[in-house]
């Protein structure tokens, strides 16, 4: 199911679209073995190998702190996958309708999706890897405030995830994000708190408490 609904962001990329401390930079390592990612690339699984070889410590390290690492998926309530997967049938329907012509005013990424959350998941703490979507560009940019998205390239390149799919992250301290194709690892308190963008609405909020690079 979830192959089908990347599929049709992929199509929809392409019909919407023409045209660790928390204050410190994010390191820039090169991926081994491995290009910079495509539009709409996931945070790439690692190997069985190396995630058996590290799992235990890694487990124990985030249990001796009182966080859960999440996967994207388990952000949707139950049934929400069928009820995105619709809406993107429904959406696709449209543009096949009524043509959108490029470079319009309607030619342009809609977000499509729920706020629909999983209830039990507020205030806790957590991990998540994903990529970030900053607000403000350039070389000496320092946020506090920015998107983390499941797929390279989105709120930018490619329609925005649904709203349950996109988390809206609050720091303390100004972070320098240098590389926006390099994956990270968010830790923090996790809110069922919605927070509106110019970029895309999210329906989850997390406050850092650390950050640091996703290992390939």
């Amino acid at each position: 199911m979830l192959r089908s609904i990347l599929i049709s962001v992929s199509v929809l990329a392409m019909v919407s679209c023409g045209g660790t401390d928390a204050s410190e930079s994010i390191a820039q390592p090169e991926p081994q073995g491995s290009s910079e990612p495509q539009v709409g690339d996931r945070i790439p699984e690692p190997t069985a190998s190396t995630r058996l070889a590290e799992a235990g410590a890694e487990a124990n390290a985030l249990a001796a702190r009182g966080v859960r690492e999440l996967g994207w998926e388990e952000l949707m309530p139950e049934g929400e996958e069928e009820r995105l997967a619709a809406l993107y049938q429904a959406q696709m329907a449209m543009l096949y309708s009524s043509p959108i012509a490029e470079g319009s005013a309607a030619d342009i990424a809609v977000q499509i999706g729920t706020f629909n959350t999983v209830p039990e998941l507020n205030e806790t703490k957590v991990r998540l890897p994903g990529y970030t979507v900053p607000f403000e560009f350039g070389a000496n940019a320092r946020i506090t405030e920015f998107l983390l998205v499941p797929y390279y390239g989105a709120c930018l390149h490619a329609p925005p995830p649904p709203p349950n799919q996109t988390v809206f992250i609050i720091s303390d301290e100004p972070i320098k994000l240098q590389d926006l194709a390099q994956a990270v690892w968010i830790e923090g308190t996790l809110y069922t708190q919605t927070q509106e963008s110019e970029l895309a609405d999210a329906a989850y909020t997390i406050k850092v408490d650390k950050i640091e690079t996703y290992t390939y």
